[in-house]
């Protein structure tokens, strides 16, 4: 499985430490909730909030440089719109991957 980096956001800033640390400090903040809203969706089965919950969280996956997981993110959102979650394993272990990377910054 790929692995989370910080290419994206080191492109984005330019070189400022100031702004890479404060959008890290914000993607800590608010993964973790997301995360917890996306779950509590889905066992809830409630197949619009989940698509909603994913197309907040995939904008997460692109910023931690994650191209292969952004791309299932997709494909996962669409097909909750259709009330099909057979990527659920697959988005579940690129949340975890993201967990445990963000653990570490």
């Amino acid at each position: 499985m790929e692995q989370p980096n910080l290419s994206y956001i080191n492109s984005m800033s330019g070189g400022d430490k100031a702004f890479e640390q404060k959008l890290i400090e914000i993607i800590q903040l608010e993964f973790p909730e997301e995360k917890k809203i996306y779950f509590s969706n889905f066992n809830a089965k409630d197949f619009k909030q989940i698509a909603e919950n994913v197309h907040k969280l995939k904008h997460k996956i692109s910023i931690l440089g994650l191209e292969k997981s952004y791309e299932v993110a997709v494909a996962y959102e669409n097909n909750l719109h259709d009330g099909n979650i057979d990527l659920h394993e697959e988005f579940e272990a690129i949340l975890t991957t993201m967990t445990n990377y963000l653990e570490l910054l």
